[in-house]
């Protein structure tokens, strides 16, 4: 059972209880008790929500999906680090006292550690790039693919990308 659930089913059972205690009372009171029970539950969610990063131990490291998270979480990133540099022009310019400097400094550079902690943790796309790669280029693709071999160096021997016009050690003309 997950910490908010355990708070709805409290706040269910409490307006239940002061229900079945003030039922004689009229509609008015009952409404006004079953309000009361709703707004003390959701401000119990809302204080669990708040103070639980801050006492448990998890780690922020959701998993990215799509290339349109990863895209988010990199223009996150780069704004993160343009505010932290703009943050350095405004003190360099005596804009911010060095204390309010520190402060939001700390806050920054923490996010931006988070930021590439979550981005390291979707590494390990290089075999799916490749694979859409293959796809994408088709017939010449695997056509290329096959030549891997073929794409040595005639006068070094070394072994270079099968698109190389040049060789890499030598410069020697690929034929």
């Amino acid at each position: 059972m997950q910490p908010w659930q355990f708070f709805v089913l409290a706040g269910l059972g409490c307006a239940t209880a002061v229900t079945f205690l003030i039922r004689g009372q009229g509609v008015m009171a009952v409404l006004l008790v079953s309000l009361l029970m709703a707004t003390t539950t959701l401000v119990g969610i809302a204080a669990l929500r708040a103070l639980r990063p801050l006492v448990s131990d998890h780690e922020d490291r959701s998993t990215v999906i799509g290339e349109r998270t990863r895209a988010a979480l990199e223009q996150e990133k780069a704004n993160t680090l343009r505010t932290i540099k703009e943050l350095e022009f405004d003190r360099a310019m005596a804009k911010m006292s060095e204390a309010d400097f520190n402060e939001m400094s700390v806050r920054l550079r923490a996010r931006a550690a988070r930021l590439m902690k979550q981005l390291d943790a979707g590494t390990g796309y290089r075999p799916k790039i490749e694979a859409d790669l293959l796809k994408r280029l088709g017939n010449a693709g695997e056509s290329k693919a096959s030549t891997h071999a073929e794409r040595a160096c005639p006068k070094c021997s070394t072994p270079n990308d099968t698109d190389a016009r040049f060789c890499k050690n030598c410069g020697e003309r690929l034929s």
